[in-house]
């Protein structure tokens, strides 16, 4: 019944910037916590970063800090994810998930709901 869709990817150059984003059908995003997830080829899927949906907390990567910003608006069931001084590094399929529950965590089978997945490519 929950509906989740990624936009936003694409090539960027080393140092470039793009913004993802993650719309959630109806007001599946009230009071959920929402997470970034990225897996690149041969790789397990990794936490990038997540959002407590009640208090609007933020949690990072470490590989992420300071370059990537999560945000959210629930007024459009939308949450987004800001990455700018992208390395070649951050090359993956990005995925939005989110859990019924304002608490984050960074376990992937954790998460109820994913976004089919949108790619990042960092090159040249």
């Amino acid at each position: 019944q929950v509906q989740l869709v990624e936009s936003g990817g694409g090539l960027v150059q080393p140092g470039g910037s793009l913004k993802l984003s993650c719309a959630a059908s109806g007001r599946t995003f009230s009071n959920y916590a929402m997470a970034w997830f990225r897996q690149a080829p041969g790789k397990e899927r990794q936490f990038v970063s997540g959002i407590s949906w009640n208090s609007g907390t933020t949690y990072y990567a470490n590989s992420v800090k300071g370059r990537f910003t999560i945000s959210r608006d629930n007024a459009k069931n939308t949450g987004y994810l800001q990455m700018n001084s992208l390395k070649p590094e951050d090359t993956a399929v990005y995925y939005c998930a989110a859990r019924s529950s304002v608490v984050v965590l960074s376990t992937p089978r954790t998460y109820d709901y994913w976004g089919q997945g949108t790619q990042v490519t960092v090159s040249e």
